[in-house]
């Protein structure tokens, strides 16, 4: 019988240092969409992180989270903290890189449910002077057991359904209302 269970253990672990080899070890996931706003304009709303509190899909998901803003908005080194509800779960995204008229780069910190850590980007290139494609991704790296779970899910399709909705959102803000440039 011991040798049986040991057997069964041998297995196990095989099987899971198999999984491991085989899972994804990193991810990227990323949307765009056209906007008919100017490149300038689009780039300045955009880079506000209390603005993209405006069309975020996760805003939607826990309309009561707890927010924060600290630095200067808008600038290197400003940090948008939240906490919410299971859905949202507890983080930070801080500004890394601004590159006017071109990106905004960030880093996600992710506290709960799962702390993690992704570098984020918002890319806009003008297609005309009166409108822009923005392009909204995040990438970063899977921990084990993380990456063993990927195997049965899909970032692209999990976080990608997001990414739409809050670009689509956010089209509709440039488009129809008036932008806020700053806060």
């Amino acid at each position: 019988m011991f040798s049986i269970i040991l057997y069964i253990l041998i297995g196990f672990l095989i099987l899971g240092f198999i999984l491991f080899l085989i899972a994804p070890k990193n991810y990227h996931v990323s949307r765009s969409i056209e906007v008919e706003r100017p490149l300038s304009e689009v780039y300045s709303y955009l880079k506000y992180l209390k603005n993209q509190d405006e069309w975020s899909p996760w805003s939607k998901k826990d309309p009561n989270m707890h927010k924060e803003i600290s630095g200067e908005d808008g600038t290197v080194g400003a940090v948008s903290y939240w906490k919410g509800n299971k859905e949202v779960g507890e983080g930070e995204q801080e500004i890394t890189k601004l590159v006017p008229n071109e990106a905004i780069y960030s880093e996600l910190r992710f506290l709960k449910p799962f702390a993690s850590t992704s570098d984020a980007y918002l890319k806009v290139k003008a297609i005309s002077p009166e409108a822009t494609t923005v392009s909204w991704g995040f990438s970063g790296n899977y921990t084990f057991p993380m990456n063993i779970i990927m195997l049965f899910m899909s970032m692209d399709k999990t976080v990608g359904k997001d990414f739409e909705q809050g670009l689509k959102d956010m089209k509709s803000i440039l488009e129809y209302s008036q932008p806020r440039k700053s806060i």
